[in-house]
């Protein structure tokens, strides 16, 4: 297997992080989530631990719990993840800490087929390809299974998912009660479980009316 990794002083491929931090087009290294807390930092206390399936990418999260999680159907995250569906857990950029692997990283980003960081965008170990989340503008989506822990009571009450969304485009039909939305949650219709039917009356009214209330 070819090594991804840079040697002899020579640059990575646009698809990885690179180790330079000098460039206009290295600071995003100096901003969260990709922003090293030395020793964690200060005000950074680990709750929780993941790493990409090789171990070059290893993380520390400081928040107890996600701020949500959720079963996403839609078929980009099917043919990104090779699943029926992928399970994402919210965090704010702040809540991770790199501490292996930081110039280790790949992007895609799926709107344009690119392989630059251009957000929103998948971030993905460039060794063994291990998706490691999905990054946004504002939030991160992490990927419960990396966690250590996961499978513990502790691991599944915390990282419990919430509600499925995109649910029409499921390949797997779900009958666990959870709510089900036709695209994203609190933003479209819900589908019932049992016929897949969109539920007539049950999408959210638009946020410029809560507002005039």
């Amino acid at each position: 297997m070819p090594d991804t990794k840079e040697s002899d002083g020579a640059e990575a491929h646009q698809y990885q992080a690179g180790s330079t931090t000098h460039r206009e087009e290295d600071q995003w290294k100096h901003r969260p989530p990709y922003r090293l807390n030395d020793d964690g930092g200060k005000d950074f206390v680990a709750k929780w631990k993941g790493k990409c399936h090789c171990g070059a990418v290893q993380y520390e999260l400081s928040r107890d719990k996600p701020l949500a999680s959720k079963y996403c159907h839609c078929t980009t995250c099917q043919r990104m993840h090779g699943a029926p569906f992928q399970w994402a857990a919210i965090f704010h950029k702040t809540d991770i800490n790199f501490t292996s692997g930081h110039h280790d990283l790949g992007w895609y980003d799926p709107s344009n087929k690119s392989t630059t960081h251009h957000l929103p965008c998948k971030v993905q170990c460039a060794y063994c390809r291990t998706p490691i989340m999905d990054e946004g503008r504002n939030m991160i989506l992490l990927f419960p299974t990396l966690i250590e822990g996961i499978n513990s009571k502790q691991g599944r009450d915390a990282f419990k998912a919430t509600c499925h969304m995109f649910y029409p485009q499921r390949v797997v039909d779900i009958k666990d009660g959870l709510p089900k939305w036709k695209g994203l949650s609190d933003q479209s219709p819900l589908i019932d479980e049992e016929t897949g039917d969109e539920i007539s009356d049950s999408e959210p009214e638009p946020k410029s009316k809560k507002q005039k209330r």
